[in-house]
């Protein structure tokens, strides 16, 4: 069949049409806006911090199809106040203690604002050239508070990118690894190729590998342990890295982890890349969450060996006050990133472009159109400066602390691991819970494994009522066979009254657990 062009006329049903962009009724809801998220933040720990509502309550709720008519944004509003806050699980709650935190500011909210309201589309430099310009800056001064040696600035000839998440970070690293090492050694041995991190690596890394086309053998998470706080072991890293070289493996990328997701593990950067680079391995350094910290000189230790990476990456969204989405990556040469993830159709090119005197971001990305976000990083920078930022981390590192004690106080609680940041890993102990059983059942009934079980079902029993009280939402780790509980100390709001409330709350309910006769004789079903 033919293809013919078709001659469509607009049918409007309508004798007015509505202007999505009038300014007046822009400035009207803008202000409604604006107090609607003052009341949502002025009572948000009045909200149970996890939602308590059922799978598919929303679709109960609203209509089977969207308005054909207007409605105003007053019962728009209304509707969020009714039917979308139950079904939110409330980060920005002071009683918010899970995963890591998404902290938020005015500053952050502002230059989101801004990004969005000025609706710039900055893939290159010509599109925008603020938007460029100032995202370079904003990177070296960020860069330059972390400390990170010249050759990621780009006075240094390196030079960093704002993405979305660490996710992409990692697979725009990897990815440049890939093409790097490939273009050595031929493209057909791709699935030699080899990826390297602890066991304890964010699922990003395995999710980058897929994209990547790594062959799912040969990426090697390498076990650590509870004695060396989770780390990644050098020795055990050489050790792996020998035999796959044995076998006619080609080792290629490495990433190390500052910060983990479980514990917040931190793996030695400068032994790691002593062994990584005799095999000329790329190493990344993922420090999505404690990367922030490192603007403190007193945890600028953890990155030590820096110098020696490839690459380097945090979200400022998780603990640095900038509002999702905003990951930082830095690369010693930006070269590798374009050579991998450059393209230049005739529709983008310009005379700016030609000269290669610009940076054009799309190609230090995995996507073609990026927003302005270096204007909330740039926002966040300056109405807080690196002195009161240094100090709000360092109030979250302090309650963190105050938590620890109160936990070390009660001696049927363990700190699981040390603390480093404001992440708390703790459990009921195994003692506390043997103790508890011999009461009321004969405690030689069960076996080492059993009592790993049992240890492992009551803490999760544990975790299960905190979070089922609504008062306050932590999250677990599962590490070296343990089930842990995670207080991740960080949200904009949290105040040390949080978390004396919230330390209170845990003791009540392992007083309920402990006390309850179903402990007695547990199910290990």
């Amino acid at each position: 069949m033919e293809n013919h062009a078709v001659d469509v006329k607009p049918q409007i049903n309508s004798t007015t049409i509505m202007n999505p962009l009038d300014l007046d009724e822009f400035k009207r809801q803008g202000y409604k806006m604006i107090d609607f998220l003052t009341d949502y933040y002025r009572n948000v720990a009045n909200y149970p911090v996890l939602s308590q509502v059922e799978p598919n309550y929303l679709r109960k709720r609203l209509p089977d199809s969207a308005p054909f008519d207007p409605q105003p944004i007053e019962a728009i509003l209304q509707d969020v106040q009714q039917h979308i806050i139950p079904g939110i699980s409330h980060w920005l709650s002071p009683n918010y203690f899970a995963y890591f935190p998404s902290s938020v500011s005015t500053a952050g909210f502002l230059g989101e604002m801004l990004s969005t309201g000025l609706g710039v589309v900055g893939f290159n430099w010509v599109a925008s050239p603020a938007a460029t310009e100032l995202e370079s800056i904003v990177m070296d001064w960020l860069g330059k508070e972390l400390s990170l040696p010249e050759t990621f600035l780009f006075s240094g000839k390196g030079g960093g990118v704002l993405l979305n998440t660490t996710c992409e970070a990692i697979l725009c690293t990897l990815v440049a690894a890939r093409e790097k090492v490939l273009s050595q050694v031929g493209k057909d041995k791709i699935n030699k190729l080899v990826v390297y991190a602890s066991d304890q690596t964010h699922s990003a890394l395995e999710k980058a590998a897929k994209i990547a086309g790594i062959n799912p053998k040969n990426v090697h998470a390498i076990k650590t342990k509870k004695s060396t706080s989770f780390a990644l072991s050098p020795k055990s890293l050489l050790s792996t890295i020998l035999i796959d070289v044995g076998n006619g493996l080609i080792p290629f990328f490495l990433c190390a982890t500052v910060g983990t997701t479980a514990t917040t593990a931190i793996d030695p950067i400068g032994p790691l890349c002593s062994v990584a680079k005799n095999f000329g391995i790329w190493v990344h350094v993922d420090a999505a969450y404690a990367g922030s910290a490192c603007i403190c000189p007193e945890f600028r230790i953890f990155i030590d060996g820096v110098e020696e990476v490839n690459s380097f990456s945090f979200n400022a969204h998780k603990w640095f006050f900038t509002n999702l989405c905003c990951c930082c990556l830095w690369v010693k040469d930006p070269s590798d990133l374009t050579n991998s993830l450059s393209t230049y159709p005739h529709f983008l090119r310009n005379k700016a472009s030609d000269t290669k005197q610009v940076i054009d971001y799309k190609d230090w990305q995995i996507t073609l159109s990026r927003k302005f976000n270096a204007l909330k990083l740039w926002m966040v920078l300056r109405s807080y400066g690196i002195g009161n930022l240094r100090n709000y981390l360092r109030n979250h590192v302090k309650m963190a602390i105050t938590f620890e004690e109160h936990v070390k106080l009660d001696n049927r609680f363990e700190i699981f691991t040390p603390r480093t940041f404001s992440l708390v890993c703790f459990r009921l102990k195994p003692s506390t819970i043997a103790h508890q059983l011999s009461n009321g059942t004969k405690a030689h009934k069960y076996g080492n494994d059993e009592y790993v079980k049992i240890v492992n079902k009551v803490n999760k029993e544990l975790l299960e009522l905190i979070n089922g009280s609504g008062k306050v939402y932590m999250t677990h780790a599962f590490v070296a066979g343990a089930f842990v509980l995670r207080c991740a100390i960080g949200a904009t709001l949290t105040e040390e009254k949080h978390v004396i409330m919230m330390w209170k709350l845990v003791q009540d309910k392992a007083n309920f657990l402990l006390g309850n006769k179903l402990l007695k004789a547990p199910s290990l079903a």
